[in-house]
């Protein structure tokens, strides 16, 4: 048996039904149904946090994917982020550890660096782990904890660093919670209005005449943004060679796309797909600019990536074509 935690988000879906159809017998964990029926697959429905939920997912597993985390960037989660985060995998830790669960992999994130103010680029693993919001906090303390419970009770563990990841088909969907505010400029303007970010809001109403359209985000000096967007089911692929090879325990990897996604160049590809007119909007500050390497992962594994961000878009490219027929 083997436990997938997060099981109802978009990765650990994903790799429950990988690894149902590898033949495995699998548990998700998760606060909410993952709404799969198969002979193979059972789920405890609660919180991370919750010990006796905790131990009730480990029993009787061989493996642990813990992909599950709550995600915020807003204050007033702080707690919830502590709770979920660090309590929660402190508690998985703790029933892994008693039930005698010796192999983990562990999901961390690119914002333990942080990825928005890198010291040096490309982002290596040798980076300094300095994050920059309470979500990376959370997710380098569950890192620390990972690396306790392997120190003191011997897990076989593997922490990956997960770059941002997103199904094909949502980075055309203005309802998509990332990709919506990210490349549509009617929800980026609702999104800053939600942070309170007033001279954001001003500077994307300047250019919304009231029509669908698309916004290139640029720096305070006209730089567009640069980040890794993944396709789900390379981070699924990624978890799978992470976890069968033995030559992963004990390491820490990036794990993402390899080439990051150029804003000035995904932009105006993506208003040639949807024939949405495209606005320029240069915001204060330095602006979304990083490189993260996956290497170090790809010479241990054989790892290869298999859907750029230029296959991607031309898989949205068709989901948004028949949600327009619709």
């Amino acid at each position: 048996m083997i436990l997938v935690t997060g099981s109802a988000g978009r990765i650990g879906s994903a790799l429950v039904a990988a690894l149902l159809a590898r033949g495995e017998r699998v548990r998700g964990f998760d606060l909410r149904s993952n709404g799969l029926v198969h002979s193979e697959y059972s789920e405890v429905v609660g919180a991370f946090e919750a010990p006796g939920a905790a131990r009730a997912a480990v029993k009787d597993t061989e493996a642990v994917f813990h992909l599950g985390a709550f995600m915020s960037w807003l204050a007033a989660d702080t707690d919830t982020l502590f709770r979920a985060n660090v309590e929660g995998t402190r508690h998985l830790l703790e029933a892994m550890q008693a039930q005698g669960v010796a192999r983990l992999i562990f999901a961390s994130s690119g914002e333990v660096y942080p990825e928005n103010a890198p010291e040096f680029q490309p982002v290596t693993e040798d980076h300094p782990t300095r994050p920059r919001s309470q979500y990376g906090l959370t997710k380098l303390l569950g890192e620390e904890l990972v690396a306790f419970y392997s120190r003191a009770y011997e897990l076989k563990t593997t922490i990956l660093r997960f770059s941002h990841t997103q199904n094909a088909r949502e980075l055309l969907d203005q309802n998509s919670f990332f990709s919506g505010p990210r490349f549509f400029l009617q929800s980026r303007i609702r999104q800053q209005e939600t942070f309170g970010n007033a001279a954001a809001v001003r500077a994307l109403k300047a250019v919304d005449d009231g029509n669908e359209a698309l916004v290139l985000a640029r720096n305070e000096n006209g730089r567009a943004f640069k980040m890794h967007i993944t396709d789900t089911r390379d981070m699924v692929v990624g978890l799978l060679v992470a976890y069968e090879s033995q030559a992963t325990i004990g390491e820490t990897y990036n794990l993402g796309a390899t080439e990051p996604v150029a804003f000035d160049l995904a932009l105006p590809m993506m208003a040639q797909a949807t024939g949405l007119p495209l606005r320029v909007v240069d915001l204060t500050g330095a602006g979304v600019f990083y490189e993260t390497s996956n290497r170090k992962f790809r010479d241990a594994t054989g790892f290869v990536p298999q859907w750029p961000f230029e296959r991607m878009i031309a898989e949205a490219t068709k989901t948004w074509m028949t949600r327009r027929k619709s």
